[in-house]
This record gives C-alpha cells, structure tokens and sequence, in this order.
C-alpha cells in the first residue's frame, strides 16, 4: 500500500483547510504501523482514505498495483467490502445495535459473499479473539473493551487482506487496551492481514514495530518499537522531533556536518563564530 503527494482539503467555516499536504507513505503487505499525532493533524483523515470513505483532494493511493483513487463505484465497493476493514472509532459505530456479535458477523460478511468472495469462518474469529463467550450476549450487556473486541470481529468476518483500525484503544481501561492491542497483533501473526492503527497512546505505539507520525498534514517522524526518527521529506526538509524544537525556534541558524560517519545539526547561536556552536546529534 503506497501514497504519493496525497492531498485532502476540505471546507470549514467558509475556508479551506488541508488535511493532509502531500503524505508519501509506503506500507508493506503483512506489516503492522501506528498512525500518530496530535489532535487534528490529519492522521484519522488518511486512515479514512486509505480505507475508501472518501477521495482525496489530490495525489494518488495504490494497493498494490491498483490505484483506488481511480477506482469505479463498483470497484471501490468490492474494494470496501472484501479487501480493505475500516473500523471508526467508537465501537459502537461499527455495530448494529439490535444484533448479537455473532448476528452482526452474518451481516458485515454478507455483501463479500454476494460478491463471491471467500469469508472468515465466525468460529475461528472468535476463537482467534478469545471472545467466543461474548459471541450470543446482547450488546448491552457488553464492557467498552468486549464492544471493542466485537468491533474487530466484525471487520475480520469478510477476511479482508486490511484491517483499518481508528483508535481502537481509546477510552480503555489498561487491561481492556492491552487485550485489544494484543488481539491485533495476533491477527497480524496469524493471518498476515496488515494492519493499521491509528493512536494517541504512547505506550501503544511502544509496541508497535513501526509508527508514523502526522504533524501538521505531513510525515513529521518514523518510529521503532517507541524509538523516533525524523524523515527526510521528498522535497529535502528534515522535520525536527517536538523536542528539538524548544532548543531550535523558528529562525534558528543550522548547518549540516559529516563527521565520523555520522550527520550533525550544528546551530550557530548569538552570532559566535563556529567554534563555539554546541552540535546536536
């Protein structure tokens, strides 16, 4: 999955506000990656357009070799149905009210079968998230986490090669976040969906193999298993981690160094000549 200069701009208040400023995002088949970001950052945007709910502005998305940003309707309706499993936050959105788990597993793979599309067998969703006790129970019967836990069965019944998962752990207590996190891995391992997650929680995204993070529409920073990295952009800026940015303001002169095998930010302060710059590393 891969987006090139992806673009989202949408109308508020009578202005236009961009979502997203040309994201370049490549994601491998199996993987699993953390979608992070303050609030409002545009990281729930790109989720909802990798998963289809809308077309971007601008800019292309590819999964694999095909361009759903040029999808036809009944394209992008297979698409939605059978390949990619868009989970919106909130458990509840993803259910209908009125049916037990097991009642909404029947109907979220309805349309992949009238498609002819092969499904998850309910029973091994079930067992693959420990919830089989839950499968009969009305759903109001039902924690925030087993309602969480029902949320992400529902998007497995049409065995789709993606699962989209929009804060999935929010609003969790510790046990109830870390049973759902781990249920997403575990889906990851066994079945080789990738996944994708969109979340705020720092201790989630220490867990993660992979994270992104979203500042401002753009690619801010990659991390590894909680350890950030800055991304050089396709247009050759070097964001710099919220961190650095308190110790370098705007205006601040730098310049690159190569020394050792190693690039070092060296910020010239107060006018002193180089000798008395303190480099940054």
């Amino acid at each position: 999955m891969t987006t090139v200069g992806l673009v989202h701009i949408y109308r508020s208040e009578g202005s236009d506000v961009a979502a997203l400023s040309g994201v370049d995002l490549s994601v491998a088949a199996g993987e699993v990656l953390g979608l992070l970001g303050p609030s409002g950052s545009g990281k729930s945007t790109l989720l909802a357009l990798l998963g289809g709910l809308f077309a971007p502005s601008a800019g292309k998305i590819f999964i694999g070799e095909r361009d759903l940003s040029s999808m036809t309707p009944a394209q992008l309706d297979r698409y939605q149905a059978v390949d990619g499993a868009l989970m919106l936050q909130g458990a509840r959105r993803n259910l209908i009210p009125y049916l037990t788990i097991r009642g909404n597993l029947a109907f979220a793979s309805a349309q992949a079968r009238r498609l002819g599309a092969p499904v998850a067998d309910d029973a091994e969703i079930l067992d693959l998230l420990h919830a089989e006790e839950l499968a009969d129970r009305p759903l109001d019967q039902l924690s925030q986490g087993q309602l969480q836990l029902g949320a992400i069965a529902v998007a497995l019944a049409p065995a789709p090669g993606i699962l989209f998962a929009d804060e999935p752990t929010s609003a969790l207590d510790h046990r109830a976040r870390d049973r759902i996190l781990a249920a997403l891995l575990r889906i990851n391992e066994r079945s080789g969906t990738t996944v994708v997650i969109v979340t705020h929680d720092p201790e989630v995204a220490a867990i993660l193999p992979r994270t992104v993070t979203i500042r401002d529409g753009r690619i801010g920073g990659e991390g590894r298993l909680g350890q950030e990295f800055a991304v050089v952009t396709a247009d050759g800026f070097l964001p710099l981690p919220p961190h650095v940015r308190s110790e370098l303001p705007p205006g601040t002169l730098v310049r690159l160094e190569h020394a050792d095998g190693h690039w070092v930010l060296v910020p010239q302060t107060g006018g002193l000549p180089p000798k008395h710059d303190h480099p940054i590393q």
